[in-house]
């Protein structure tokens, strides 16, 4: 029932959108509107609950094993998303040992490499500062990390020239840093940050592939942004699934057309479910523990995980 009111409800909002004098799709809207919108305060509030269960997780093993496989599939799924053909099993050999991927090209190695540096500054820079603002500059630093081994020409600079992203057109390159710094205004602003942060992340998310202010890399840049926000608000990072690239391209397209709902929903349901992925893993951890298997980092994920702990308090 809630399935059918939510895509009833869409129809109607894009009706309106080719037709903003329709009669029929007014009236219909007016009835769907106040449901749908209980509809999805009762969606956010589920994730919050999850959120909360997340943060009385108790400080384990598995719960640091939970954090480095999330780190690896947060790399794969935000590359492979734009394109990227490195499987999830090459990304990781390629952050943990620096392996080569014969036959794949050096752009796709160097755009892994470059997600894992602007992932290392949002977690030891970012979200170690005292306060929650976001500056352009903090959007800088991440893009340049983004694109600095891929693009280093193009890594932290706003565009100059104009792009096209399919049927979408930004706006032109001499009106981006002002669109750029209303956009860091909102963020900013006391009413934005009293929003749900769900809802204020994924609306970040919208407004800065809307604006488009490099050349590439908008969309790893914007999905950190999300990430920032999320994980300053007590949420663990939101992992958009390659598989529901089409839903995600989908969704924004629809924000286009003036409904930011259903990319809402989208961000939403995949923070849920990366939220059940680790309670799923504590509670696997808690019957191994049980039957008495052994839980301890090897050798290897010890490494990892003290040199990037090693790395943050450097401030790297």
């Amino acid at each position: 029932m809630h399935n059918e009111l939510v895509e009833a409800d869409q129809c109607y909002v894009k009706a309106l959108a080719y037709d903003p004098g329709n009669t029929e799709a007014l009236v219909l809207r007016a009835r769907t509107t106040p449901l749908v919108s209980a509809i999805d305060r009762k969606m956010l509030k589920t994730v919050h609950n999850l959120r909360n269960e997340f943060a009385h997780l108790q400080h384990s093993t598995a719960l640091r094993r939970m954090m480095r496989e999330t780190y690896f599939l947060y790399v794969y799924h935000t590359v492979a998303i734009e394109g990227n053909t490195l499987s999830l099993g090459q990304t990781r050999a390629i952050l943990e040992s620096g392996m080569v991927i014969p036959g794949k090209s050096i752009r796709e190695h160097n755009e892994v490499i470059g997600m894992d540096a602007a992932l290392r500054f949002l977690n030891c820079s970012l979200l170690s500062k005292e306060h929650d603002s976001i500056s352009i500059e903090d959007i800088l630093e991440m893009h340049r990390r983004v694109l600095g081994n891929a693009d280093p020409v193009e890594a932290g600079r706003v565009r100059t020239t104009q792009v096209y992203v399919g049927r979408f057109t930004p706006v032109p390159p001499e009106y981006v840093m002002d669109q750029l710094s209303d956009m860091v205004d909102w963020l900013n602003d006391e009413s934005t940050l009293a929003m749900d942060p769900i809802e204020r992340a994924a609306i970040a998310h919208y407004k800065l592939v809307l604006v488009h202010p490099f050349t590439d890399g908008n969309g790893r840049t914007a999905r950190l942004l999300l990430n920032l926000i999320m994980m300053r608000s007590g949420f663990p990072p939101v992992i958009l699934p390659v598989e529901t690239r089409a839903e995600y391209y989908a969704t924004l397209h629809v924000a286009n057309l003036g409904d930011l709902r259903p990319f809402v929903r989208y961000v939403a349901k995949h923070s849920e479910a990366s939220i059940q992925r680790y309670i799923g893993a504590m509670k696997t951890s808690s019957d191994n523990i049980i039957n008495e298997e052994d839980t301890e980092l090897t050798a290897e994920e010890s490494e990892v995980s003290e040199k990037i702990e090693a790395e943050c308090r450097a401030g790297n």
